[in-house]
């Protein structure tokens, strides 16, 4: 009854981490890039799966990192369209992997909880697109009814925003982990607390007793003295 009432304890936490920090988000950037975010809870036992459609000749990162759930740990598995197993982590807690270039079709990410009988993990990954066509391309050359408008070329202009977007992906990249990491600390912060005061009561209880039984001792001791 007590580890029933734990186990829902628990999960009622793990939910209550996972609306605090994104649930789900979404961002399709100004460019080439095409980022998606996702935290969700993975059940004991269990393996959950998710699809990404990429192009031929692009990139695709994906990064993951488990943010709460005993021992912190899931294995990971990403397919490619061929069924071809591209990557295989087993028992981590958080990793980035590469995809360069890619297929036409749907990639498969799998994370697998079926070792864990016991305890659900939440976890959080991340899948940035990487398209090596530039967008608005065409519409770039066509405004350039000559060489140069002003001091600078069209392609210094255009290398200067490429350069300025991927300067703000990389940011907002950096931001995203660091707010994983600062969840997952946090989780790790409030049970490591909770452990610290049970363990301290019940020292404090075992010593109270202990004082209890030695005054009762004492006391003893000296009532039969008198009587003597």
């Amino acid at each position: 009854m007590h580890y029933l009432r734990g186990t829902m304890m628990m999960s009622a936490e793990f939910c209550s981490l996972a609306y605090l920090i994104l649930a789900v988000g979404m961002t399709l950037g100004f460019g080439p890039n095409q980022r998606m975010e996702l935290t969700f809870l993975l059940p004991a036992g269990r393996t959950e799966c998710f699809y990404q459609t990429a192009i031929r000749n692009d990139s695709m990162e994906v990064e993951y990192q488990v943010l709460a759930g005993s021992g912190l740990v899931v294995g990971f598995v990403l397919t490619g369209p061929s069924g071809q197993q591209l990557v295989s982590d087993f028992r981590r807690s958080d990793g980035i992997h590469l995809v360069e270039p890619t297929d036409d079709g749907d990639y498969r990410l799998c994370f697998d909880n079926s070792f864990s009988k016991l305890s659900e993990k939440m976890v959080f990954f991340e899948v940035i697109m990487n398209s090596q066509s530039r967008l608005g391309g065409d519409e770039w050359e066509d405004m350039a009814s000559t060489e140069s408008l002003v001091e600078y070329q069209l392609e210094d202009i255009r290398a200067t925003l490429d350069s300025v977007y991927g300067s703000l992906e990389r940011s907002l990249q950096a931001l995203t982990i660091l707010r994983a990491f600062e969840a997952r600390d946090r989780y790790l912060l409030e049970d490591n607390l909770w452990r610290v005061s049970f363990w301290s009561c019940l020292n404090l209880l075992v010593m109270l007793a202990v004082a209890a039984a030695q005054i009762y001792t004492l006391r003893r001791l000296f009532d039969n003295t008198k009587r003597i």
